[in-house]
């Protein structure tokens, strides 16, 4: 026979005053606490195992989410066709037609550049040197000379060959960019045409007749975001890459018209965007003009342009429809770029309205309120 007087509950039970609701109110947070956190690792063990299988299989999730970010993005226009009376299946390719044309079209406005750019890259190289060295030379504390570029890995020979390698890099990636970018306009296509079939199985799946009518309204409501928010942002970040592509024809620089489109294209990305492309005019303008202020002129004229549109003309048009939280877009641009490099980085930002609108429709509070609207 087993001794168990020395626990306080069986040492009662022996006198014949244990008190149950007492002793059971001492185990519970014990228990509580420990499902609590065995819950809580295995949470954890699951976002680190998605997020592992996330980045491995990030060629074939990558032109997938591309397609499926894009079709919503589509999704009004579609609509609008379809009331039309243009069946599905041609709906989807006419979009998805006219998307893969402006891409093309953007791809042929570039290949010029960019050609002339790759073919003079080495004496572009060479002007940066020629013209850097002077301004390091002036901090002495940076302990930069001349020589310093002429030996070990900033030499100018080590350059080109590392301009030759990343080239061949490049190429080697173009054939995986191929395939990824057949299967981006399959998955677009398919994804426009079945997108109603998709929207009445997920709505279908909820046994409620409640749950039904939320997964309707976060549906629209992410359709309706999305389609709001890139249609007002392509009309405002087009005036702006032509107000770029003015302030360098002004500033002297090359190329004008190919600063106006890198404008354009890279304000979708906040924050990075702006950031890179403020480098870029700086370098430019430094390699263009012989003096620092003139130099940086370009650079510093877009920065102000950009601050403006974003802070003044964009919440102007917005208004309080579409509040996007700064810190959510900034810390979702360095987890996906990340997780999938530079195509996170443009994913960053409709995968963060998504999340943002689902969260704001399914919020207590604006449940309660629809519940509260008189009829």
């Amino acid at each position: 026979m087993h001794d168990i007087s020395g626990k306080p509950a069986e040492r009662r039970l022996l006198r014949g005053s244990i008190d149950i609701e007492k002793d059971l109110s001492e185990d519970a947070p014990r228990r509580y606490a420990l499902d609590i956190a065995a819950a809580w690792a295995a949470i954890g063990i699951f976002a680190i195992m998605a997020m592992a299988v996330v980045y491995l299989m990030a060629p074939i999730l990558i032109p997938l989410s591309l397609a499926v970010v894009t079709g919503l993005i589509f999704g009004v226009a579609a609509e609008k066709l379809t009331e039309l009376g243009i069946p599905p299946l041609p709906t989807a390719l006419l979009l998805a037609g006219a998307f893969g044309a402006g891409v093309f079209f953007i791809a042929g406005l570039l290949a010029e550049p960019v050609t002339q750019l790759a073919a003079n890259a080495p004496d572009l190289v060479r002007g940066a040197y020629d013209r850097i060295t002077p301004l390091f030379s002036r901090f002495g504390w940076l302990s930069i000379s001349p020589q310093t570029f002429e030996s070990g890995q900033m030499s100018m020979e080590k350059v080109l060959e590392n301009t030759g390698s990343i080239l061949g890099i490049l190429s080697a990636s173009l054939t995986p960019a191929l395939l990824q970018a057949m299967i981006f306009f399959a998955a677009l296509v398919l994804f426009l045409s079945a997108r109603l079939k998709l929207r009445q199985m997920l709505i279908m799946a909820f046994p409620r007749r409640g749950q039904r009518l939320a997964a309707i309204r976060v549906m629209n409501a992410i359709d309706s975001a999305l389609g709001y928010y890139f249609a007002t942002a392509a009309l405002v970040y087009g005036a702006l890459g032509i107000v770029t592509a003015l302030i360098t024809w002004g500033g002297g620089l090359a190329m004008p018209v190919l600063w106006g489109l890198f404008a354009f294209l890279s304000s979708f990305v906040p924050f990075l965007g702006v950031t890179l492309m403020t480098i870029a005019l700086g370098t430019a303008g430094l390699l263009t003009h012989e003096t620092l202020m003139m130099g940086l002129l370009p650079a510093l004229a877009f920065f102000l342009v950009h601050l403006a549109m974003e802070n003044l003309v964009m919440p102007a048009v917005m208004g309080k429809r579409l509040e996007v939280n700064a810190f959510i877009i900034f810390t979702a641009i360095i987890f996906w770029t990340w997780m999938w490099g530079a195509a996170g980085a443009m994913l960053a930002l409709p995968l963060s309205i998504i999340g943002m609108t689902i969260a704001d429709e399914l919020r207590p509070a604006k449940r309660k309120a629809r519940r509260s609207l008189p009829g």
